[in-house]
């Protein structure tokens, strides 16, 4: 894996910030389908990877307000799980248009990283198991590959079991 310098259209809010400390990454375009409805299982299929080693960004909202779940796109939010990991009881799946103006990214290109707030992140401890995990780059047809460790530290991030695989 080596450092890239975004260039030429890919650099995003998420890319910056992995930029700006220094962190090891490699950025992955792929033909990004309009019609596609399960971006991450488009992305993982794009890229021919499995669905393990790609992580989806979800928005949920808790007692304590908006947090962001990273979890594999095999996998499922465990919602009770992800409450637990925030000290909470209680999450629910966020109103789209609510996630898109609070992180500044649309839909299906959600980045853990450079949302416009910063909110309470969970990454589920499986990647862990991984020596680099993918994820979105902040829009569509863009994933990062980078080391989970540099997901985990720039966005402040817990890790706990909150995926149903």
């Amino acid at each position: 894996m080596s450092k890239t310098k975004s260039k030429g259209g890919q650099s995003t809010p998420a890319t910056v910030a992995l930029t700006q400390v220094k962190a090891e990454f490699t950025l992955h375009p792929y033909d990004h389908d309009p019609n596609a409805q399960a971006y991450g299982e488009e992305a993982a299929d794009a890229l021919g990877l499995p669905y393990e080693r790609i992580f989806k960004t979800l928005v949920a909202e808790t007692e304590a307000g908006l947090a962001v779940a990273v979890v594999p796109v095999a996998g499922k939010l465990d919602l009770k799980a992800f409450a637990a990991a925030l000290k909470g009881k209680r999450a629910a799946m966020a109103d789209a248009a609510k996630v898109e103006r609070v992180t500044g990214y649309v839909v299906g290109g959600i980045s853990p990283l450079g949302q416009r707030k910063r909110l309470p992140t969970v990454v589920d401890e499986s990647a862990l198991g991984f020596e680099t995990i993918y994820f979105s780059a902040g829009r569509r047809g863009l994933q990062i590959e980078t080391a989970p460790d540099n997901l985990i530290r720039l966005a402040q991030a817990v890790t706990a079991p909150i995926a149903k695989l």
